[in-house]
């Protein structure tokens, strides 16, 4: 991350369904994602309806014409730049709520992006990421920055830098939605029968996917679907009613397990708020009272000389953070 964007004020976010849950809770959006480790019918059928694919992958560098799909600079809907680093999982999140009929929405979304109609991508991106109350819910559950490691002589290299796109239907068409990119990517149109635009978003994915290693983890993905609990609670409350306790009990099962994940993901999500920089200097102060705090700032170093000989080594390439 560059200095410009440090002062932007975006930090970076965990590909985490809890984090991106959370930050559609602020916006007041009714929607809830979720991992996907197959694309497989079955195991998207618990999630129906998805709206969309949120898709995380590990960026080398945009080429100028789309992989697969063509761009459709008329795009008639809601498409925004990603104009700041850090800001794609958000900017992820916009471009695909933004492209929902209907959906629901806090008053604060709704006028940024009533205010945005109209606009050409890049101004929208602006628009976007100058707004401080979306900065703050998109940073809300980033590890707080308390310490800083400027003059401590480490190469001016960062991580491997990752990248959310949004797959979505539009128009009966499925839709790619990458910031970086300069217009939406049509992939053609699907069929309304069957698995409907999931089937072919499955082909778009997969094809992306077959194009990495056999074998690599450079990629996740998600789905962003309509929360389950209200129906689940409705269907549980309509069978208890009905004295069909066989079926009611397998719609308890079935919420005792979304409930322990949303405890779960909150429970992660208060560990992503917490300041840890007590807890490290009380460790400090216990290691200089029992005499062990020399040896393991000596042994810190070595293990950081290594890191750096070892990046070195492997020659790792300059990369902004997306």
């Amino acid at each position: 991350m560059s200095e410009g964007d440090e002062q932007s004020g975006w930090q970076l976010t965990e590909s985490d369904p809890g984090v991106f849950t959370e930050l559609l809770k602020s916006l007041g959006v009714p929607l809830v994602v979720d991992d996907l480790y197959s694309l497989d019918p079955a195991s998207l059928a618990e999630l129906q309806p998805v709206h969309a694919f949120i898709f995380l992958f590990k960026w080398v560098g945009s080429s100028s014409e789309p992989a697969g799909g063509n761009y459709d600079p008329d795009f008639p809907g809601f498409f925004a730049h990603q104009v700041v680093n850090n800001a794609c999982a958000t900017l992820a999140v916009m471009n695909a709520i933004g492209n929902i009929p209907g959906l629901p929405m806090g008053a604060q979304l709704t006028d940024l992006i009533n205010f945005t109609t109209g606009m050409d991508a890049q101004t929208r991106g602006m628009v976007l990421t100058s707004s401080d109350w979306l900065r703050e819910a998109h940073n809300a559950l980033s590890p707080p920055s308390a310490i800083s490691l400027d003059g401590l002589g480490l190469p001016k290299t960062s991580e491997d830098a990752y990248h959310f796109i949004v797959y979505m239907p539009y128009m009966s068409c499925v839709y790619e939605f990458d910031g970086l990119k300069h217009s939406p990517i049509n992939h053609g149109a699907y069929s309304e029968s069957g698995e409907g635009w999931v089937a072919k978003a499955r082909e778009v994915i997969e094809a992306r996917i077959a194009t990495y290693p056999a074998g690599a983890l450079e990629f996740s993905l998600l789905a962003l679907h309509e929360d389950p609990l209200p129906i689940l609670q409705a269907q549980l409350a309509e069978l208890q009613a009905a004295g069909m306790q066989s079926e009611a009990a397998d719609l308890v099962v079935r919420l005792s397990t979304e409930n322990s994940k949303r405890e779960r993901w909150a429970f992660e999500n208060s560990l992503r708020r917490h300041n840890y920089v007590g807890l490290v200097h009380a460790l400090l102060v216990a290691l200089a009272k029992s005499g062990r705090l020399e040896a393991a700032t000596e042994n810190a170093k070595k293990t950081m000389r290594e890191r750096v000989e070892r990046s070195k080594e492997k020659g790792d390439n300059n990369m902004d953070e997306t």
